[in-house]
């Protein structure tokens, strides 16, 4: 019965059932504050229409490399002051580089550490032209995290308007997930509130509006650091290949945003 117990070995794992994890964020729709503490039963999660099971979640914080991508457009002014709060938020072994973005994306600093080198960044970055967000997304996805050992975050500092990007926001999406990567959107006005929201959702971020973030009590990139230091690792039965139709929600009627991105 030697060829059985060799047949039993090969099929372990799919008897065991193998399984997906996805990265997971969840923050206050009003405030942005980071949303711990949820069980399984707390989360809906489906994929073109179909309910996935939920074996685990698990809440976790960490370290993150972080690229801020500052909006040196025409209008980017009215976002520029805001970097300076974002960069003192940056903690001890994190690392932080600095990209400007127009008409094209420009690397004005790489990963540091010091604040101070950042702040000396932001303060040479020139305004003009359009600002094509998807763009700038797409290419520090794409090559801006080689030198990365934490969570790879880019926080989009952005005035929320987008100038007709060379890429689509699927192809944008598409590179974040291939090199898992995760997108915070900062923004300032609504005119591209449905683009930043989508870019957060389908990457395991969050959108934060500068006006809502106003509201609420305490430091805003404080809120905003914890939102992306902190996540959920939610493990789903079965080997999936998951689709940019995958949809994370929370069940009951609290108001949240809630974000996924899938783990290799």
């Amino acid at each position: 019965m030697s060829w059985l117990r060799g047949l039993l070995l090969l099929l372990a794992p799919a008897l065991c059932g193998a399984a997906t994890q996805l990265l997971v964020t969840v923050v206050d729709a009003k405030t942005g504050e980071a949303i711990s503490g949820l069980k399984p039963g707390d989360f809906n999660i489906t994929d073109a229409g179909a309910a996935k099971v939920i074996e685990a979640v698990e809440y976790k914080t960490g370290l993150v490399d972080t690229m801020l991508l500052v909006d040196a457009s025409l209008v980017g002014h009215m976002v520029q002051p805001l970097a300076a709060s974002l960069i003192a938020e940056l903690g001890e072994k994190e690392q932080m580089g600095l990209v400007a973005y127009h008409s094209s994306p420009d690397l004005v600093q790489d990963f540091t550490s010091s604040k101070q080198t950042l702040l000396e960044a932001v303060s040479r970055i020139k305004f003009g032209n359009d600002p094509r967000v998807l763009d700038a997304v797409y290419a520090t996805a794409d090559g801006g995290f080689q030198n990365a050992t934490y969570r790879r975050v880019i926080l989009l500092l952005t005035a929320g308007m987008e100038g007709n990007s060379r890429v689509t926001d699927k192809a944008a999406v598409k590179m974040c997930r291939k090199n898992g990567v995760s997108v915070f959107p900062v923004y300032a006005t609504g005119s591209e509130r449905g683009l930043m929201r989508m870019l957060a959702e389908q990457t395991g971020g969050a959108s934060f509006s500068i006006r809502d973030l106003g509201k609420a009590t305490g430091k805003p990139a404080q809120r905003i650091f914890e939102a992306m230091r902190g996540h959920y690792i939610v493990t789903l039965k079965g080997n999936l290949a998951l689709s940019e139709k995958l949809k994370v929600s929370l069940t009951g009627s609290r108001k949240a945003l809630v974000s996924a991105l899938p783990l290799e």
